[in-house]
């Protein structure tokens, strides 16, 4: 991990996120089929709380952050329940209802809604050549993932369609909101109060996400669990190695990095650097699983790869 004072290090972890995050999908998406989306999100934070308070041990001889101010510990545990929780069960809900591409399509609103709330809640001052950057990868982005497969297989239309818009949304609102809220509960909101480590704080949102998580399951209600059973009861160890692989990616070095990212950067930037996830899929899509990638994927790429440059051409202070 690079020290909080090295050059760019807010831009190499908001990269290594989107890398770490190309890594855990796949995981996720082979577990969740085994295992079922309520009971994957809450493995995985489970796994990831074992890890991060494994490392903290390790790192600082504490199992559980401190001091933290009363004001620090609500910030990171709204911040988990918003983002870890439900942000993450109502996009993965949507790509049940509408699919993965339209999903991620509106997932892109994402470091707009992060920019807004930095600059109305934390004060972060943004330049025209970082709003360009912005604009130029959200963009980027969008084309690549609004392009409809030749199979034509998103095109129709799931009886959920609106529910799923709307969960997509919120995903996007709340991933937003939460990175947001780490950063304030990590210090940046008042000056005064200690600096939190990016460890110790994807810790603190871990354990609160996990708790909500579980309220959520147990309202969701008890019929899943027995069709699931039935259903993949041959493939659950694949499953469990599958969600163990993507904890160690996601929940655990992938959140870390971004809370990284948020400390260094504007979360607006953050954010964008983050949201590469879909672009830098595309090479593991062509080589590693044979899918055909198109030319107009390739120009989506290199356009959101010129807006992140314009972000490094203007490194956080």
């Amino acid at each position: 991990m690079l020290p909080p004072s090295a050059p760019l290090v807010g831009e190499a972890a908001g990269l290594g996120t989107a890398c770490l995050w190309v890594v855990t999908s796949l995981c996720f998406a082979a577990a969740g089929k085994r295992l079922g989306v309520s009971t994957l999100n809450l493995l995985r934070l489970l796994i990831a709380i074992v890890l991060l308070a494994t490392t903290l041990r390790l790192t600082s001889g504490v199992w559980w952050p401190s001091p933290l101010t009363d004001q620090q510990l609500v910030l990171l545990a709204i911040s988990g329940v918003v983002g870890l929780a439900i942000g993450d069960q109502a996009l993965f809900t949507a790509f049940v209802d509408i699919g993965p591409r339209l999903s991620l399509l509106l997932m892109t609103t994402a470091p707009i809604i992060a920019a807004l709330l930095g600059w109305g809640f934390l004060g972060e001052q943004l330049t025209p050549l970082t709003l360009v950057g912005i604009a130029v990868t959200v963009s980027g982005v969008a084309w690549v993932i609004a392009e409809r497969p030749a199979t034509g297989a998103d095109v129709v239309r799931h009886p959920h369609h609106t529910r799923g818009v709307i969960l997509a949304i919120i995903g996007a609102a709340c991933q937003a909101a939460g990175l947001m809220l780490s950063k304030a509960g990590m210090g940046h909101l008042d000056p005064s109060v200690p600096r939190v480590d990016p460890l110790a704080g994807t810790l603190v949102r871990a354990v609160f996400g996990v708790a909500a998580l579980a309220l959520v399951i147990v309202a969701l209600g008890k019929r899943m669990p027995r069709e699931r059973n039935e259903r993949i009861k041959d493939q659950r160890t694949k499953g469990l190695t599958f969600a163990f692989m993507g904890a160690v990616f996601g929940p655990y070095l992938g959140v870390w990095l971004s809370l990284v990212a948020a400390d260094n950067l504007p979360v607006g930037v953050a954010q964008t650097l983050m949201s590469l996830t879909p672009v830098l899929i595309l090479p593991v899509a062509a080589f590693a699983l044979k899918e055909r990638i198109s030319v107009r994927a390739v120009i989506g790429a290199v356009v959101a790869v010129a807006g992140v440059a314009l972000l490094f051409l203007e490194p956080s202070a």
